[in-house]
């Protein structure tokens, strides 16, 4: 319990100042999201890195599919149940979606299909370079793509949009340097705190004869995943749509890329059985009704948030069924 208290709250802490200093600098918020899912995700990835050097595979399996699916209903579907929606430019999501869509199409291939891991790690690159680049430069970067005047104009306008969505308070060079200060520690705190979740896990696991699969998905998988939740809470409620959609579907291409594809060049990440398949796919199935209903005139609303929920309730009752 010290240890996910320890975890959760560094993690909470490192995210929340890295929000800050992002909206300090004026970070687009897209960029801003990517940043806060690559501070939330230390407890997850902390914790799979430790599952597949204990060589506790299904442990480390689960943790990231399990996070994914539970990133999809925490962040996305409970955030547009208290907020009401959550909204962004459809020329946006698109740029979000084709990353994160092409990083999970990488990571399963590595996964089930035996595609070798420098391949994949290699083809990351090719995917996610642009990104970056779309996220780090924003609309200047928009306009010099090669698509019709009428498409780079839409895209540069959207991106435009989104780098003034930020709230920018004022902040001291003091209280500046403070807060860098405050994540060194912070960053330390979640993998320490991670390692000592990973052993009391698979300890218990074996006392109380729990598959290790259930420990990864049920288990380690969204309680690591809760600073994230947090999170995403707080930029749903106040209604930045573009760095809430952004940490969600990061912070799973995070998951995917350092938990399963980076990990493929050190040890074998295979997965074995139908389950595995199972959760894959369900994850994928919820990625996808996620990216559809964002891209609604109206958004992501509160029944499509409720829909969310639902299909994580009932990949938790088929993992629990038959593991």
């Amino acid at each position: 319990m010290l240890s996910l208290v320890a975890a959760l709250a560094a993690a909470g802490l490192f995210a929340k100042t890295l929000d800050r200093l992002g909206v300090r600098v004026g970070l687009p918020e897209a960029l801003l999201g990517l940043l806060t899912a690559l501070a939330a995700d230390g407890p997850e990835i902390a914790s799979v890195i430790v599952a597949l050097v204990k060589g506790a595979t299904a442990v480390s399996l689960g943790v990231v599919v399990g996070s994914n699916v539970f990133n999809l209903a925490a962040m996305l579907g409970f955030s547009a149940l208290l907020a009401g929606s959550v909204m962004l430019p459809r020329q946006v999501l698109a740029i979000e979606a084709a990353a994160a869509l092409l990083a999970a199409t990488i990571a399963a291939a590595v996964v089930f299909a035996g595609l070798p891991a420098s391949v994949a790690a290699a083809l990351v690159v090719v995917a996610l370079v642009p990104y970056l680049l779309v996220l780090s430069r924003g609309s200047r970067f928009a306009r010099r793509l090669p698509f019709s005047e009428q498409v780079d104009r839409r895209l540069a306008r959207a991106l435009a949009e989104r780098e003034h969505w930020g709230h920018h308070h004022a902040l001291d060079d003091t209280a500046l340097w403070r807060l860098v200060g405050m994540m060194v520690p912070a960053a330390a705190l979640i993998v320490l705190g991670a390692i000592g979740m990973v052993e009391s896990a698979i300890t218990l696991a074996g006392h109380w004869g729990v598959p290790r699969t259930i420990v990864g998905v049920l288990i380690l998988a969204p309680l690591t995943s809760l600073p994230n939740a947090y999170t995403a809470v707080r930029l749903g409620q106040a209604r930045r749509g573009a760095a809430l959609v952004s940490e969600t579907l990061n912070s799973n291409t995070i998951n995917l890329v350092a938990g399963l594809v980076l990990p493929a060049l050190f040890v074998s990440v295979a997965a074995r059985g139908a389950l595995s398949g199972f959760a894959f796919g369900w994850l994928a199935l919820m990625t996808v009704t996620a990216l559809g209903l964002l891209g609604r005139r109206g958004g992501l609303g509160r029944l499509g948030g409720a829909l969310l929920v639902v299909l994580y309730l009932v990949f938790c009752a088929v993992e629990l069924a038959y593991s």
